[in-house]
């Protein structure tokens, strides 16, 4: 451990913070909707925040290479702030919606500023490992997110869930205040850097990895969309339940592989990843009962601490240097892009009708399954540094 500075444990904290705030909101999303008079547009909750995080991809990722990595960082932690303290005020569908487009701004601005950051502290030798610890603070904060919010609902109210997120945003920027920039020069911002021109939306770089993470994040919106609702139907009171098992999976797996992908290969990785993760699918897909939906989120954690630190560990090998922020923006609007489309997927066919969740998470096996091809055919035909 002694490997990482005190940069790395202080950003890996703040980003779990973040992480935190934005998630915890997501469990209580649908009955919020619902509860406005719209619950046929429950895939947008997760679509319209996916898009606008998608879309601001291209202009943080410039700007982490421009203006430095703490500045993104920190536009991030403004939009946070804003729309959680305004949540409370949604007083229609459209607002609300409205608000969800907004928020993802501020994913599309911190985590890219903060995982470039991130790239340029950790050691090439050790980046397997240092992006698993990174991605177990990230699955932390995704955990205690979900499985906080109906706890905070239901001894106080929806407005106090959205006052904790704020709350969370506010003491991520208290560590990101003491977090140094690692940028070499950073110049000031000029309107002109708000121009992206058409190399720089996508680094060629990093397709392969784009490809990769567009095919396994459909599987997380679908998830995303599904799993409150199949908690409802189980009869399961705490909505992020799912996901308590999930990060104590994934945080147990990346802890002990971390160095698989750094000893093996980046691809042979993603390969056993991806097996278990359309495994899992199906096990979702299936569970009946309770404890058999617990075992199937375990099974999904173990797929997302192979792949997660590994698709970004091959991100930064990918990424020509000069280009990180650029190389990690490609890789988060394929994760965005691949959340969307799981969860207009999910919209399309679900339709508020338990009896077709089977055929929507038969369709994230197969993406799954689509993406372990794609993996084998790049082993035979592409060199790759990992």
């Amino acid at each position: 451990m002694k490997t990482y500075s005190s940069n790395f444990w202080k950003l890996s904290f703040s980003m779990l913070l973040f992480t935190t705030s934005y998630n915890i909101v997501i469990p209580e999303m649908n009955a919020f909707l619902t509860d406005l008079g719209s619950p046929g547009l429950k895939g947008l909750i997760i679509g319209l925040f996916t898009i606008s995080a998608g879309f601001s991809r291209p202009f943080s990722g410039k700007l982490s290479d421009i203006i430095g990595r703490k500045k993104v960082m920190l536009i991030g932690l403004l939009i946070s702030v804003a729309v959680c303290s305004l949540y409370s005020f949604a007083f229609a569908a459209w607002f609300l919606l409205t608000l969800r487009f907004l928020h993802g701004f501020s994913v599309g601005f911190y985590p890219t500023g903060a995982t470039a950051l991130i790239t340029d502290i950790l050691p090439e030798d050790k980046r397997g490992f240092g992006m698993g610890l990174w991605g177990t603070f990230i699955s932390i904060g995704m955990g205690l997110g979900q499985g906080l919010s109906s706890f905070i609902v239901d001894i106080g109210n929806r407005d106090a869930l959205f006052f904790t997120a704020a709350l969370f945003t506010a003491l991520s920027y208290i560590l990101y205040f003491n977090v140094k920039e690692t940028l070499a020069k950073p110049a000031k911002f000029k309107w002109s850097n708000l121009q992206i021109k058409s190399d720089e939306i996508i680094e060629p770089s990093v397709i392969p990895v784009a490809v990769v993470m567009f095919l396994s994040a459909m599987c997380s919106g679908i998830i995303l969309v599904l799993s409150p609702d199949i908690s409802d139907h189980l009869h399961i009171e705490n909505k992020g339940a799912f996901f308590i098992f999930y990060v104590m999976a994934t945080i147990l797996i990346r802890l002990v592989t971390g160095k698989v992908s750094d000893t093996y290969g980046r691809r042979q990785t993603l390969v056993v990843g991806m097996v278990i993760l359309c495994i899992s699918m199906i096990l979702i897909g299936l569970s009946k009962t309770e404890s058999w939906y617990y075992i199937s989120s375990i099974i999904f954690g173990i797929a997302t601490g192979i792949i997660s630190p590994t698709i970004f560990a091959w991100t930064a090998d990918l990424s020509p240097k000069n280009r990180r922020g650029r190389g990690t923006g490609t890789m988060f609007i394929a994760l965005e892009f691949g959340v969307l489309s799981g969860a207009l997927s999910t919209d399309l066919w679900y339709q508020n009708n338990l009896e077709s969740i089977w055929n929507v998470f038969l369709f994230g096996a197969g993406m799954a399954f689509l993406c372990i091809l794609y993996l084998l055919w790049h082993l035979k035909t592409k060199k790759a540094k990992h």
